[in-house]
């Protein structure tokens, strides 16, 4: 059986990372939650690491969670309240939230490629990553409501930073489907392709060659700065740009820029300094 989440990262330190549950529509079962945290936990040793792609095999991006899982935590609420309610030792996440929020913690662009459907934990992953390229008939739904349920996998994390607190209300207490075109008016989505998949690779291409020093920065700086008061945002972004200011990946873009010539970077792990 092929693995339910493949990870290949190339030359160029581009990361390709796919749900590989196509018969399924790329649903999750519990190997693809754990195959998902352990890519985010391959990738962030990732020595070159530069961008990662997210997408889904067979032209669908996810359909949220695989009904047998659910049937299966029936069998034993109150171990699966524990577990939702008890993360791991050092972690901040749960079992449930890691492999979705984890892909915010790598020090590197993660471009959501979404074609088909996004779907409850397909939607949350792919709200998880740094950019969302959507193909025009792809539909998305925060889908948890339907089943009596609040979407738990890191959406606090996400959503704030991308819509009002009514419209997200709407979409989280309603479960309804949406088009392409409206998720890019709420702000859900970055922007529309025809091919999303090509469209994601050309941006990992473009993002390859600035600095990752600057693009490790900046991720934080989005990240953490969005909600933080302002005196806080600005040392943020102080400490951020001190970091990086006169070292050697900020002088070699200078030097590549001035010279018209391709940058020739340092090499750093995909989650760490």
């Amino acid at each position: 059986m092929n693995d339910v989440v493949q990870v290949l990262v190339g030359d160029d330190g581009v990361a390709d990372v796919c749900l590989n549950r196509p018969e399924k529509m790329n649903a999750w079962n519990m190997e693809m939650f754990d195959a998902l945290a352990a890519a985010t936990d391959r990738l962030a040793g990732e020595t070159g690491l530069r961008a990662v792609i997210l997408r889904g095999a067979g032209g669908c991006f996810s359909s949220g969670l695989d009904l047998s899982v659910m049937q299966g935590f029936a069998r034993d609420l109150e171990e699966l309240k524990r577990e939702i309610a008890s993360p791991a030792k050092g972690e901040q996440a749960n079992r449930f939230q890691k492999p979705v929020v984890a892909w915010q913690s790598l020090n590197v662009p993660v471009i959501a490629a979404i074609e088909g459907v996004a779907f409850g934990a397909g939607m949350q992953l792919a709200l998880a990553a740094d950019f969302r390229i959507a193909a025009p008939d792809a539909r998305f739904s925060i889908m948890e409501a339907k089943w009596g349920l609040i979407p738990d996998m890191g959406i606090s994390q996400s959503l704030p930073r991308l819509m009002r607190a009514d419209q997200a209300k709407e979409l989280i207490m309603t479960a309804r489907v949406m088009g392409a075109e409206e998720a890019l008016t709420l702000g859900l989505i970055t922007r529309i392709a025809e091919d999303p998949v090509a469209a994601a690779r050309g941006m990992a291409a473009e993002l390859a060659r600035k600095s990752p020093d600057a693009l490790a920065a900046a991720k934080r700086l989005v990240e953490e700065g969005w909600t933080l008061p302002p005196g806080e945002g600005l040392a943020l972004e102080a400490r951020l740009q001190a970091g990086i200011i006169g070292g050697a990946n900020q002088i070699e873009a200078v030097m590549a820029e001035m010279a018209g010539r391709a940058p020739v970077f340092a090499r750093r792990r995909g989650g760490g300094d």
